[in-house]
């Protein structure tokens, strides 16, 4: 059996997670993931731009009635990687079934 290397960028909770809001959502305001992923305002930054600084998303920070809105957006190369990483998660899980 032939174990594929899990992505070290999303094999952690809070970037999965993120990132499995946005392969469905195509993208989301920071509070929105904020209140989906019962993270704090300081943990999903961080993480956010751990995706950010890998090109998985891209961080767009604007105006929205003189508030400041984050809107996250997955890009192509975010949406190849977790492409990956679900198909080497289920390469473990199907390992014991050959």
């Amino acid at each position: 059996m032939d174990f594929k290397d899990l992505d070290p960028v999303l094999h952690s909770q809070l970037r999965l997670a993120i990132m499995s809001l946005l392969i469905s959502e195509k993208e989301a305001e920071f509070t929105s993931l904020k209140e989906k992923t019962n993270a704090t305002a300081g943990n999903l930054s961080v993480q956010i731009n751990k995706l950010r600084d890998a090109e998985y998303i891209t961080v767009v920070k604007q105006f929205k009635e003189n508030y400041p809105q984050t809107i996250c957006k997955i890009t192509s190369t975010g949406k190849k990687a977790f492409e990956n990483y679900v198909t080497s998660i289920q390469s473990y899980l199907n390992a014991g079934k050959r």
